[in-house]
């Protein structure tokens, strides 16, 4: 009986390389972006204090969330550079999307705090210093622009990189929102935007973090990767020569980046073709950009154990 499994290495040296460079990069990012923010959040929670404004300190807590979340992100790309063993095959690369769940709920949960508060406030809005509130609120505003500029690089193909510019973001849009409110409040003496304002700034914060939930859940629960079309995988393993049958195909991401693949594929006979495995490896790697690739080469007459009584 013939039997043969495939592994892909002959693309996966210089992804590994690539991927390591790539953390290291948003390690540094994270760490520069936390300094800057931890520096910021103690002077915008005294200003809210001094200023009575819920804004402001929503815009704090925000903040103290962005510290916690780029510390725990930091943490994440550390962790995950740790070898593989025998009990975490897989090394701990699922620590970047377990934090980036993390973000995402934490976001929410402060969305939900403030619009206690602010609902509460509203009735009876209470004096509001507005042009110090404006004053902070800028300066806390250039604090998350600069943060988002060293952040970008890395957000868009990392879900932990992205969860941590979703926090600053959200954070830059309270900052906005705060100057706005100070604005009306100094001209005017409005005193209830501000807690209106926070609620604006809460469905802001709970629309930019429902994406990331939903995606950090979805690599938790090894959903086909995005960009991925599993039909179409097995349409192209059909359609490579020497192929009959395609069974078992399982596509996920190990984290961000990292897609992974399974298959086994039926041929008639296998010996015929000792290159099958590697047209089949370039052909995932070509076409979808999977390189942790395991393929399981079987004869027609093969009984498979996951078809057994």
């Amino acid at each position: 009986m013939f039997h043969m499994h495939g592994h892909d290495h002959s693309h996966g040296a210089g992804a590994h390389v690539h991927d390591r460079a790539a953390r290291a990069g948003n390690r540094r990012r994270l760490l520069l972006a936390l300094v800057l923010a931890a520096g910021y959040m103690i002077a915008e929670f005294v200003g809210g204090w001094l200023t009575n404004s819920l804004a402001l300190l929503a815009d704090a807590g925000h903040m103290l969330s962005d510290v916690a979340a780029l510390a725990l992100s930091w943490f994440a790309v550390w962790i995950a550079q740790r070898p593989s063993d025998s009990r975490r095959t897989y090394g701990y690369y699922r620590a970047e999307i377990l934090a980036a769940l993390a973000n995402a709920a934490t976001l929410i949960a402060i969305s939900l705090i403030i619009f206690y508060e602010a609902f509460r406030r509203v009735s009876e809005p209470p004096e509001v210093e507005g042009a110090l509130m404006m004053g902070i609120a800028a300066g806390g505003l250039v604090v998350n622009i600069v943060s988002l500029l060293i952040l970008g690089g890395g957000s868009h193909e990392n879900l932990n990189i992205r969860g941590a510019w979703l926090h600053v973001a959200t954070d830059a849009l309270g900052s906005v929102g705060a100057i706005a409110a100070g604005l009306f409040i100094w001209l005017f003496g409005w005193n209830w935007v501000d807690p209106v304002t926070s609620v604006l700034i809460g469905v802001l914060v709970i629309h930019s973090s429902w994406r990331l939930l939903r995606e950090s859940v979805s690599v938790l629960m090894e959903s086909a990767p995005r960009g991925i079309d599993v039909d179409a995988v097995r349409q192209a393993l059909l359609s490579a020569d020497g192929v009959s049958a395609v069974h078992d195909l399982h596509v996920w991401t190990i984290t961000s980046g990292m897609p992974a693949l399974s298959v086994h594929v039926v041929t008639v006979n296998p010996a015929s073709d000792p290159r099958l495995l590697q047209r089949l490896r370039d052909l995932l790697h070509d076409r979808f950009g999977v390189d942790h690739v395991t393929i399981q080469i079987e004869p027609q007459d093969f009984a498979d154990c996951g078809d057994c009584g």
